[in-house]
């Protein structure tokens, strides 16, 4: 019997249980289900949508970008995949929930949730970014999750089915880049939520599965998101800081030297079939990660990568 309301009196509340097994649903056939994957008009969501497809999966895919939606639905539809294709902002939480209802009305239950839309978010020195520069980064990459957790995973845990949540954050959600303060920040937010969202559907007996996904550079169009920002009222073009010009070229050539977002598929259908929760696609970056934490938990201030220092100082 616990002596504490947070915590029993042989361990104080927060410390780890190493030694219990941890609840973890698998779904090791994914054979008509139907996933909802949002950013999947192209890279990794649209790498998705094609390995899915080849499990037998029926396919919601929800872009901002209406030409390339209706390109990657045609060549999916062309290869056999049952599809849905709906233009929807996922920063938007009337579009989404437009977006939630078509799905049930096609599909019905949604038993895999791939949140992967995002956007790099202001680039350069945190006292340089706009109001508009954070709250775009945060509406769609923090909000765009939140938004599809609230609208679909309810029907899903009173079916009682099996299901999987994959949300996409970043290394950067477990390390952080200087001059990507938006992105870094609500990359770490995903993390966390994704964490509490494990421990909630556990504790609470659902069938139901979470993974977070953190690549390394991937061979997106990451780098070039701006094109899909909303006009703000401060987001009007204004001359870069050398800072910001400096990363802008750094980010460039680290996206373009990335991975094939194929490969990041691969590792995210494994992931919901073994299941895994934290998927690294890039293991020669987990030293970074290992780095953080020691340098946390001897409190001494955060170091900077030395190939990110490399490339932006040329030393």
């Amino acid at each position: 019997m616990c002596s504490h309301a947070w915590g029993c009196a042989h361990r104080p509340f927060g410390q780890a249980e190493t030694s219990r097994r941890v609840y973890a649903p698998r779904m090791k056939d994914l054979a008509n289900r139907t996933a909802w994957i949002t950013g999947a008009a192209s890279g990794i969501g649209l790498a998705l949508a094609h390995r899915l497809a080849t499990e037998g999966v029926r396919l919601i895919l929800v872009d901002v970008e209406a030409e390339p939606l209706a390109a990657a639905e045609s060549a999916l539809r062309a290869a056999g995949a049952q599809v849905l294709a709906i233009r929807a902002d996922v920063s938007s939480a009337t579009e989404m929930a437009a977006a939630a209802q078509r799905a049930f009305d096609t599909f019905g239950t949604v038993h895999i949730l791939c949140n992967n839309a995002g956007v790099g978010g202001g680039g350069g020195p945190m006292w340089q970014l706009s109001d508009s520069d954070w709250t775009w980064a945060i509406d769609v990459n923090l909000r765009g999750v939140t938004h599809a957790l609230r609208l679909l995973l309810p029907r899903l845990i009173e079916s009682g089915e099996e299901g999987h949540v994959v949300n996409t954050a970043s290394i950067a959600g477990l390390t952080s880049t200087p001059f990507m303060g938006p992105y870094t920040a609500t990359k770490h937010a995903v993390v966390a939520l994704s964490e509490c969202l494990a421990k909630e559907l556990e504790l609470t007996g659902a069938k139901v599965g979470v993974s977070v996904l953190c690549p390394g550079f991937v061979k997106t169009q990451i780098n070039t998101s701006h094109r899909n920002r909303p006009r703000a009222a401060d987001s009007a073009p204004r001359p870069l800081s050398a800072a910001a010009t400096k990363f802008a070229q750094v980010l460039d050539q680290l996206v373009n030297a990335g991975i094939p977002p194929e490969r990041v598929a691969d590792d995210v259908v494994r992931a919901i079939k073994e299941p895994r929760f934290y998927i690294l696609t890039h293991p020669e970056m987990k030293p970074q990660v290992e780095h953080r934490m020691r340098q946390i938990l001897d409190e001494k201030q955060p170091g900077i990568d030395p190939l990110f220092r490399q490339l932006f100082t040329g030393v």
